[in-house]
């Protein structure tokens, strides 16, 4: 075995064999040639290492002469090279003879290599080389080589301002699915001059949550353990409005024009597209037999205990069943049927609602519109509803938009789009496998600004669990829990949707208390539960289906936490702790004297000149649920990381003790490696993604990795909080151990972006990573990014939201 860069060190990628300063087996043999005469041809030199006895079956002079190698040593996920050779021999062969069963990549070579299995304590794998000369005469020989569990294996990156995506020596990034990109056949290239049409047949814009569902080697079967072919299926979450057109956005007499609204409204949603890896590169299929846009013009059907009820009936669906579209999809999730889960976040700033529409609503109405943001008053984000449609029967993509009562009309909104805005803040289900499947909203899982919809490790017999982020400041976080136990074998039918109907149509929505003792509580949202009745105040719920549509009020009833903006959760697939990142809040939104044990630090982290109070690098938390047990409604809890530069007070704002290797502010996406390889085994790697704005004076937006412990390894804390005119109060918290060299920067991205999505290959040898907005801030006549040209080196052209593909050069597990 050899790594031909070994310096008397094991490095990240091959492992080295001879570790003494005693002359190899092969020089041994290579000064000895004379006497392998006198040895009778047989591989006894083998014995003067202690390597097991090797075997012949003739004793001839001519017999094959082998080496396989002295003993090894390698940690799980990376690759292993066996480096054997023979003289006199007419084929080669190496098996494996015992530990964990590996796949030998090119077995009839002296050279094999294979990846290092998952082991939770040191492993031996035993190995033999078996040569047979050519008279048939086989000579074996064996070796070993010690495999321990995985560690992080790659040197952390620099924090930088450059427009590139940076990763680590020893990975390769490649650009995979832009912006504009066209996945339907007969689509013409994309121009990114703004001139571009028909965004319904290409890639939409901010590219956002994303999961790679396999393919089988041909056709369109499911295949969940192929890692070289599949489909890609993404969140669209918004658009750079400034980038897709000419010279950006324009209006004529108070009103957008029709083309430039349907661009912007096509840009938004899903993606389904096809891709392939070959001879070690990855593409896009254009035209691929499974793609597709889901936009805001998709139809939709309603599921679940909202189905129907008056809140949701519009002109388009007068019994409140159906929908039409999504939009502003952040993040996602993924079920063990083979379904996808997109997620609705702010959704709600869209929607136009008249000067004096609160009029015309009952008090109900007005209470709950604002609590979800769409006021009175608003002119709803792009301004879609002020569009004349030059065909009368498109008029309803744009007048769908506006939320205002018109008095002409049925005061069962049966005649208008007054309740439109109720039929969007929902989790999505979406067959990828299927392009003719119609996509269902699942309303048992509540109506908030969905960050995304994670589920617990799938257990049979066991009630299978949604995690969900309510992604805005002092918004809650919440868990659904279905009412039917899993069967595993439902993870092979093929009628998914009807699956999605069986577990996601039914069961109990929880919200979390973080109580100051260090547990929690899930509360259920049930009407008739506590404070869920009819008399409740300021409003008064009607029904379950009420509850579920105002999830926001049922929370705020029950007496829930408010987080410092709660967004993406993570599962362990180890152990089933729950991870949930707390992206930042302000001084306005949590003041001072506002703080709680989950939420508990308030400072100054000035960017520039500007003051910036609150907690402006937020936070990770987790929790253990009681027994280990998704479906249990008590839990233990502690904050695994606090964001923080390494400059700032390490008592009191860098908690958790970073450093320049690992500093971060603002985390934003999560998400653990899959359990189909080494980096989602054992103690599975945790991925950080960053969507900042205190910490960009200083570095672009980042990823990093991370091997976390367990919920209770730190302590109890208490902070030293300080506020404007330098007033203090103190808060008590749990810390957990402080992260360390388990956390490291892995990639920075190009200048103006956010990081986020993030899924493998099963394997784990191929990262696809979603880079959004770079260059956010400039215009088509200041153009602030050229990513993702700037890759390859162009310094000219439009920047685009764009997935990458991130590869270890040697093969390996990446990050291991």
């Amino acid at each position: 075995m050899s790594d031909s860069k070994f310096t008397g060190r094991h490095s990240d990628g091959d492992i080295e064999v001879n570790l003494s300063n005693n002359p190899s087996l092969s020089d041994v043999i290579s000064e000895r040639q004379s006497r392998r005469q006198m040895l009778g041809g047989m591989a006894a030199v083998a014995g003067l290492f202690g390597l097991s006895a090797c075997g012949s079956d003739d004793d001839n002079k001519s017999a094959a002469v082998i080496n396989a190698g002295q003993a090894g040593a390698s940690t799980s996920g990376r690759v292993v090279t066996l480096n054997g050779s023979a003289t006199q021999a007419a084929s080669l062969n190496w098996t494996q003879t015992s530990g964990p069963s590996v796949t030998l990549t090119n077995a009839t070579s002296g050279t094999p290599t294979f990846i290092a299995p998952s082991v939770a304590t040191p492993t031996v794998l035993e190995f033999r080389l078996t040569a047979v000369d050519g008279q048939g005469r086989s000579t074996y020989q064996d070796t070993s080589v010690t495999v321990s569990p995985a560690q992080l294996g790659f040197t952390a990156v620099a924090k930088n301002k450059n427009d590139i995506v940076t990763v680590p020596e020893g990975y390769s990034v490649s650009v995979l699915y832009r912006l504009g990109d066209p996945i339907l056949a007969g689509v013409a290239a994309y121009a990114n001059n703004g001139t571009d049409t028909n965004f319904a047949g290409r890639a939409g814009d901010h590219h956002d949550g994303m999961a790679f569902f396999g393919l089988a080697a041909t056709g369109t079967a499911r295949d969940v353990n192929n890692s070289t072919r599949g489909l890609l299926v993404m969140n669209h979450e918004n658009i750079t409005a400034a980038y897709l057109h000419p010279n950006g956005p324009t209006t004529v007499a108070g009103a957008r024009p029709e083309a430039e609204a349907i661009k912007e409204i096509e840009a938004h949603g899903v993606a389904i597209v096809e891709v392939t890896q070959t001879a070690g590169a990855w593409s896009y299929v254009q035209g691929g037999a499974l793609n597709r846009r889901i936009t805001p013009n998709t139809p939709m059907v309603l599921n679940g205990p909202a189905r129907g009820d008056a809140l949701l009936k519009t002109v388009y669906s007068t019994n409140g069943t159906a929908a039409r579209g999504t939009i502003n999809n952040c993040a996602n999730g993924v079920n063990a049927w083979g379904t996808y889960l997109t997620c609705e976040e702010n959704w709600a700033g869209y929607f136009r609602r008249g000067a004096g529409d609160n009029a015309n609503r009952t008090a109900r109405d007005v209470v709950a519109l604002n609590r979800y943001g769409v006021s009175q008053g608003a002119g709803g984000a792009n301004n879609w509803a002020t569009v004349t449609a030059a065909n009368t029967a498109d008029q309803w993509k744009f007048s769908k938009w506006n939320t205002t009562v018109d008095t002409t009309k049925p005061a069962d909104g049966t005649g208008d789009y007054r309740n439109e805005a109720n039929q969007y803040g929902w989790v999505v289900e979406i067959d990828p496998y299927d392009v003719n499947s119609v996509p269902r909203k699942r309303t048992a899982l509540g109506r908030m600004g969905h960050e995304g919809a994670w589920p617990a490790n799938f257990v049979a017999g066991r009630k299978p669990v949604f995690y969900m982020g309510d992604d805005s400041r002092g918004e809650y976080f919440y868990k659904f829990v279905s009412a039917t136990p899993w069967s595993a074998a439902d993870a092979n039918a093929t009628d998914r949707l009807a699956i999605g109907d069986k577990y996601l149509d039914n069961g109990t929505l929880y919200v979390a208390r973080f109580d100051a003792t260090g547990q929690g509580v899930w509360l259920p949202l049930v009407f008739g539960t506590g404070p869920l009745t009819a008399s409740a105040t300021p409003y008064a719920f009607a029904n379950q289906a009420d509850v579920l549509i105002n999830t926001r009020l049922a929370a705020d009833a029950v007496g829930a936490t408010k987080m410092d903006r709660p967004e993406w959760a993570a599962v362990n697939p180890a152990n089933g702790e729950v991870y949930l990142t707390l992206t930042n809040n302000n001084a306005a939104t949590r003041p001072l004297t506002g703080t709680n044990a989950a939420n508990p630090r308030h400072y100054n982290d000035p960017v520039g000149a500007t003051n910036n109070f609150g907690n402006p690098n937020g936070h990770i938390i987790r929790l253990r649920e009681a027994g280990d047990n998704a479906e249990s409604t008590t839990f233990q809890w502690d904050i695994y990381a606090f964001g923080a530069g390494a400059d700032l007070d390490p008592t009191n704002i860098n908690i958790s003790g970073l450093d320049a290797t690992n500093d971060f502010s603002s985390p934003d996406g999560l998400w653990f490696s899959r359990s189909s390889n080494a980096g989602g085994l054992v103690n599975p790697l945790l991925w950080i993604q960053t969507d900042d704005g205190a910490y960009t004076d200083v570095t672009n937006c980042m990823m990093l990795a991370a091997m976390p412990g367990r919920v209770g390894d730190g302590a109890a804390r208490t902070l030293t909080n300080t506020g404007t005119g330098g007033v203090t109060a103190t808060q008590a918290t749990f810390v957990g151990k402080a992260p360390g060299m388990q956390l490291r920067r892995f990639l920075v991205g190009p200048k103006e972006c956010e990081i986020t999505g993030i899924d493998s290959t099963p394997d784990g040898r191929t990262l696809f990573v979603n880079i959004q907005h770079p260059g956010e801030n400039g215009n088509a006549a200041s153009i602030t990014s050229n990513w993702p040209a700037s890759q390859s080196g162009t310094t000219s052209g439009r920047p685009r939201s764009a997935t990458i593909v991130i590869t270890k050069t040697d093969g390996g597990v990446v990050a291991l």
